[in-house]
């Protein structure tokens, strides 16, 4: 489990290895994401809170990178922040996000991204719940939720 030290070093000293890479240009990423997404994970922007989408449904799934579909996030690490956004404890897998240190608006963040891609997904912050202590907060338009069929049907 990824703790915030863990993410503080990812985004100091260097990122795991993602499972594979997915490279497109500028033209071929417009051609595939909506405006909004584009402006999000492209272009490192943020929707306004309480707008998306994903932010109120829980439904058993994966959440995947919208840009790529690389699997980021699942259901049962979801979690009601109250800030707007969709909120997660911990990433799918460990090499699943990268980290970059963010010192845009005069503050310092920890910005997340998908390590497949780069896609811009949000930021992370250790004000999240235990044990993790972490708060993935996520841009819905930087997601897909790709629904558990078994899961829901049970």
């Amino acid at each position: 489990m990824l703790n915030w030290a863990d993410v503080i070093h990812f985004a100091t000293k260097g990122n795991p290895e993602p499972d594979r890479r997915v490279e497109k240009t500028e033209a071929e990423w417009k051609e595939i994401l909506t405006p909004e997404q584009f402006r999000i994970t492209r272009l490192k922007g943020t929707e306004a809170p309480h707008s998306g989408a994903l932010c109120s449904i829980y439904e058993a799934g994966k959440y995947n990178c919208v840009c790529c579909n690389t699997p980021l996030f699942d259901s049962t690490i979801k979690f009601n922040s109250g800030t707007g956004w969709p909120s997660f404890t911990q990433p799918i897998k460990g090499n699943a996000i990268k980290y970059e240190k963010d010192t845009s608006f005069g503050m310092v963040r920890v910005e997340v991204m998908c390590n497949t891609c780069d896609a811009h997904q949000g930021h992370v912050f250790p004000d999240g719940p235990e044990p993790s202590g972490l708060r993935y907060c996520i841009n819905s338009e930087a997601l897909t939720l790709q629904e558990d069929k078994e899961e829901a049907n049970s």
